[in-house]
């Protein structure tokens, strides 16, 4: 892509939905809904000042009514417009610009030959006046006014051209400034590198195409504390730290533009492994979530597509040595899967925690844990699949027949265990009990592509049947003829992108090529459709209800995965 895509993103970043950021940077930048001002938030835990691991989530704006002011002291109201690198606020007195100097620096542009000011209140969990007496610097201009009050904060200056404001939020001892054209040039300039490096897809595509690989850049965070790599979160405005899963899918879209990206977000978690080999559900800067206390208490992690992940990665790149690297971690974390995971002891896998899962709150949980699902149990027979393949590659060809007998072991311990060859399901089941809820977790099984063919033939009559799941949208997670199916609440019914793209691998693997690409082209128009990227959308409408999170990782992910293979097949027809 050229130049062009940093157009196609004009005043499609609105701020009052969805935080203006920078690759690296956790500082958040938002506009009031309802007045003129901003405030700014931390893509932070902070458990050290504030207990509790999700206690984030009520966090108050660590920069609150950041307003614009007249050398009166007036408000200036504004008419904000937004690109990737830049936001644009027009005024009365000329126009406002904010760029990122860099991650932890915010530039404002201000008009030249002119008297403006800023003002805001901090509200921090542990204050300081710190060492010095200035709180902003400046660069060609006078500073007119420069107060602090409590943590009221107020600036006047007397601009020349050129003139920069830098606001630092950081422990640093020191900052530079540089005049503001030079800052926004380095901000264009490293917008402009990471578009250059994306893959062309087909023209009715690139507009949501670009958006996605925004939300990649900005929802990546620097290294820091237990982030050992640079990592991207879902979603910097609601999940803060990098989730295991998530980051396995994140990966898929990195390896199309930087490789060493890609593979350090698989570094990034196996880097926390536990002692027992387990890996954690989420980290973040100062911990590493392994454990939660609701809806019941247990240890947590996430379903274990790491090794299927890594084989894409090197699918690409062919890089033998970070195969090497990985291959004995993501050893000791199926071994984990299987040892600390199956209560019974019949050799089927079960979640204990719900969350292990993904699917927070999805209906499978409702009559209790630990639950036998056949998801969790595809997902490490694909997993022993990809051990297989690397064991392989690097010359272990023992390990690889061990991996491969074990793999095919427990698909056909899953047929045995859960099939319902009545139902034409492979059934959930809790203390050997049938879990009766119709979800495409129950049809899983079908990825593995090794299933006998009329189990195959029984899942897709469930699977293309449009009163449970053949949806115009693609997948809804609970089937839309189920007495649990609710449209808008999460794991209970919406379509979720990840899930619709398993499937559509699960398709392409058994030669359903044309449902494939139906799917596909569902998920597609589905995203591309709807305003942003969010984090699942209503199954029949497909709008995003409100507590679906804006700009969210696996979404775009999935949506340049599947852009890149469409693009792909139309030039090879």
């Amino acid at each position: 892509m050229n130049a062009a895509v940093l157009h196609l993103l004009e005043n499609q970043i609105d701020i009052k939905q969805v935080p203006f950021s920078d690759r690296g940077s956790r500082l958040l930048v938002y506009q009031h809904a309802d007045k003129p001002a901003l405030y700014i938030k931390l893509a932070e835990r902070l458990i050290n000042y504030e207990a509790g691991i999700e206690s984030y989530l009520k966090r108050l704006p660590l920069i609150e009514n950041l307003e614009f002011i007249d050398e009166d002291g007036n408000v200036l109201d504004f008419k904000t417009s937004s690109s990737a690198d830049m936001l644009r606020f027009e005024t009365n007195i000329g126009e406002i610009q904010i760029v990122f100097q860099d991650e932890k620096t915010l530039s404002f542009g201000v008009p030249s030959q002119t008297v403006v000011g800023m003002r805001f209140q901090i509200r921090s969990l542990k204050w300081s006046n710190g060492k010095r007496d200035a709180f902003y610097q400046v660069s060609n201009g006078k500073i007119m006014k420069n107060q602090k009050q409590g943590l009221n904060v107020e600036l006047m200056i007397e601009s020349q051209d050129d003139c920069a404001l830098t606001l630092h939020i950081g422990n640093d001892d020191s900052f530079n400034t540089k005049p503001f054209s030079i800052a926004k040039h380095e901000a264009q300039t490293r917008w402009q590198k990471w578009f250059d490096m994306v893959p062309p897809v087909c023209e009715s595509r690139r507009e949501k195409y670009a958006y996605a690989w925004w939300v990649m850049a900005n929802n990546l965070v620097s290294p820091n504390g237990f982030v050992k790599y640079e990592s991207m979160m879902p979603t910097k405005a609601f999940y803060v730290g990098a989730w295991l899963w998530d980051s396995a899918l994140h990966a898929l879209a990195f390896q199309h533009i930087d490789i060493k990206l890609a593979q350090n977000q698989i570094r990034a978690m196996l880097a926390n492994q536990l002692e027992d080999g387990m890996l954690p559900d989420a980290i973040f800067d100062e911990g590493v979530v392994s454990e939660i206390h609701h809806p019941i208490h247990a240890r947590v992690t996430k379903p274990p597509i790491m090794a299927w992940a890594a084989l894409k990665i090197y699918e690409t790149d062919n890089d033998i040595e970070f195969l090497k690297e990985i291959y004995e971690p993501l050893k000791r974390e199926n071994a984990w899967w299987f040892k600390h995971n199956d209560d019974d002891n019949d050799g089927i896998v079960q979640y204990t925690h719900p969350y292990s899962s993904g699917l927070d709150n999805s209906p499978l949980w409702d009559f209790g844990m630990p639950v036998e699902s056949p998801d969790i149990n595809t997902y490490l027979i694909l997993q022993m699949n990809a051990l297989a393949e690397i064991a392989k590659l690097l010359g272990k060809h023992d390990e690889a027949t061990l991996w491969k007998n074990k793999a095919d072991e427990l698909t056909q311990r899953i047929i045995e265990h859960l099939w319902d060859e009545e139902a034409g399901i492979f059934d959930a089941l809790h203390n050997e009990k049938h879990i009766p809820v119709i979800t495409p977790f129950n049809l899983y099984p079908l990825w593995i592509s090794k299933l006998p063919k009329e189990i195959n033939e029984k899942i897709l009559a469930h699977l293309t049947n449009p009163n449970k799941f053949w949806g115009r949208f693609g997948l809804p997670t609970v089937a839309f003829d189920d007495a649990t199916y609710s449209e808008n609440k999460m794991w209970r019914g919406p379509v979720w992108a990840n899930i619709n793209y398993f499937f559509i691998e699960a398709l392409q693997k058994i030669g359903e090529v044309e449902l494939a690409k139906e799917l596909r082209t569902k998920t597609l128009d589905l995203i591309a459709s709807q305003p942003g990227i969010r984090e699942y959308y209503n199954a029949k409408t497909g709008e995003a209800p409100a507590t679906a999170a804006p700009i969210f990782g696996w979404s775009a992910a999935v949506f340049i995965e599947l852009a890149i293979q469409e693009y792909k097949e139309s030039r090879n027809n």
